[in-house]
């Protein structure tokens, strides 16, 4: 009788263990603890989508994909990212006797956020746009043009020039340019809490609590 009831208590436990860590039970909002003057959120959905928040700054950006469960581990991942942040609109020939590189934004704020690096068969360059969104070098042959959004630096965004000679440039933001890509970005649940790394953040031990 009495290894009856052990068993018994023992597949209690087991079910239960169960139903805490089931998709039902692991779903809802997380809120990132600990970091200052950061807003980051996780909302986990019933569907197996989810939704990701961040806020630091000047800039808010954004995430979603899907969310898959692997005993108490939660595994994210998005679309593919696309291969550059930025387009380029025009490329020519003008008199000036500078190379421009010009940013075309509706919000006028952006503007002046963008790194800008040539590169010369004398070597690289680097400036960033003023509020009209524009950044001039003395006039010289290009072979390539690096782009870095500063609000969202996490990645330059290369173009190779083609036609040495031209000397203006007009560039665009792409629309996922504040976006959040993930690529099985892993987080371990347990007691109504998330713990692992954050996609735009370095370190492995973030916590997120349940809503």
């Amino acid at each position: 009788m009495k290894k009856y009831l052990i068993l018994f208590f023992l597949m209690n436990a087991y079910h239960l263990l169960n139903a805490q860590q089931s998709p039902d039970n692991i779903s809802g909002t997380y809120f990132l603890q600990g970091v200052m003057e950061t807003a980051s959120v996780l909302e986990l959905k019933p569907d197996s989508s989810f939704d990701f928040f961040y806020s630091y700054g000047a800039v808010d950006r954004y995430g979603t994909g899907k969310w898959s469960m692997h005993d108490n581990e939660i595994i994210l991942n998005s679309r593919k990212r696309p291969a550059i942040d930025f387009k380029m609109i025009e490329s020519k020939i003008t008199s000036d006797s500078v190379v421009a590189i010009q940013i075309i934004e509706k919000n006028k704020m952006l503007l002046s956020y963008v790194q800008c690096v040539i590169s010369t068969s004398s070597g690289e360059y680097e400036i960033s746009t003023n509020s009209d969104g524009v950044a001039t070098f003395p006039r010289q042959s290009l072979t390539k043009i690096s782009l870095l959004f500063r609000l969202c630096p996490d990645r330059y965004s290369t173009f190779n020039i083609t036609n040495t000679n031209n000397n203006f440039f007009q560039f665009g933001f792409e629309p996922w340019i504040a976006e959040i890509f993930f690529d099985h970005l892993k987080l371990i649940s347990q007691h109504k809490s998330l713990t692992g790394s954050h996609p735009l953040l370095k370190g492995e031990n973030f916590k997120y609590s349940k809503e």
